[in-house]
């Protein structure tokens, strides 16, 4: 549901958070699901300035019940550290909120109601994000760590997979927590939705490896030089096994050898993409070198 614009951005607000600030207004706390709602807000808009500051198109904030998300351009997974950088702004706003408030509250400047709940949230909000998975903070830093290594997809998979068994491990232990009475509902709704974030992250991994490629040929086109990585592969490997090894800011070149270890020659990054679009991913790559007629 569209909230309203910030800075020329347009904040959605979930439906299933509106529902969390239904059980704390059921639970006679609505001011402090207001607070939540204020101090996710400022996380997300930390995550937008930096993101501004960094050249990265803004596409609009959705409030979760977990924190939020910000949605950025793709530009963003193609320069890793770029994407650490944008990460790290929400939970350190976090953070600065609470030396803020430990501050005033040296000074005399205190709520002994929400004072603590407000350090609370915050601690929560900087910790919680920063567990290594998607669609957490977290999440987004391990797959910038990996995505130089492995690619951007297997990058992705990996930290929503993690983000994926965080969210069945709290959802259990919160199903538990509600039948003892120590934590609330709101624990297990939050677990679900993690699940729910983390598997359309891992559903959309194709996509981000598509757009890295894209963005790879403009940097490439742009520039006129990459640093380059040199590979080996056998000439009856499927196309999608070579491409799966393709890492941001790299460009390949592949040598092709035959069963038994002799060179038959050498192909370009350009050459196997191309070759993918066109047969498929199954492809052979030593037919990309000797096509049939």
């Amino acid at each position: 549901m569209k909230a309203g614009r910030f800075w020329g951005i347009d904040i959605h607000i979930n439906l299933l958070f509106l529902g969390l600030m239904g059980l704390y207004f059921v639970a006679g706390v609505l001011a402090k699901g207001l607070l939540i709602f204020g101090l996710v807000l400022f996380h997300e808009l930390a995550h937008t300035l930096a993101a501004k500051y960094y050249g990265v198109r803004v596409i609009d904030v959705e409030i979760l019940p977990f924190g939020g998300v910000a949605r950025l351009g793709s530009e963003m997974i193609a320069e890793p550290g770029k994407e650490i950088a944008i990460a790290l702004a929400g939970p350190l706003s976090n953070l600065l909120l609470i030396a803020v408030a430990m501050g005033l509250r040296n000074h005399g400047i205190w709520s002994e109601e929400y004072g603590p709940f407000f350090l609370q949230i915050n601690l929560m909000l900087a910790f919680f994000n920063l567990l290594p998975a998607l669609p957490l903070d977290g999440g987004r830093i391990l797959r910038s760590l990996l995505s130089p290594q492995v690619g951007v997809s297997r990058a992705t998979v990996t930290a929503a997979v993690i983000g994926q068994v965080v969210a069945i491990v709290v959802a259990g232990l919160g199903v538990i927590g509600v039948i003892n009475r120590m934590v609330g509902l709101d624990v297990v709704i939050i677990a679900l939705f993690v699940l729910y974030a983390a598997t359309k992250e891992k559903n959309m991994a194709p996509f981000l490896f598509i757009q890295q490629l894209t963005r790879k040929k403009q940097e490439l086109s742009g520039a006129g030089v990459l640093p380059a990585e040199q590979l080996v592969a056998m000439e009856d490997v499927p196309l999608k096994e070579v491409v799966n090894l393709f890492v941001p800011q790299r460009f390949h070149s592949i040598m092709v050898l035959n069963r038994e270890l002799q060179y038959l020659g050498q192909l370009s990054e350009a050459q196997v993409l191309d070759a993918l679009f066109a047969y498929g991913m199954d492809y052979p790559l030593g037919k990309v070198l000797k096509p049939e007629e």
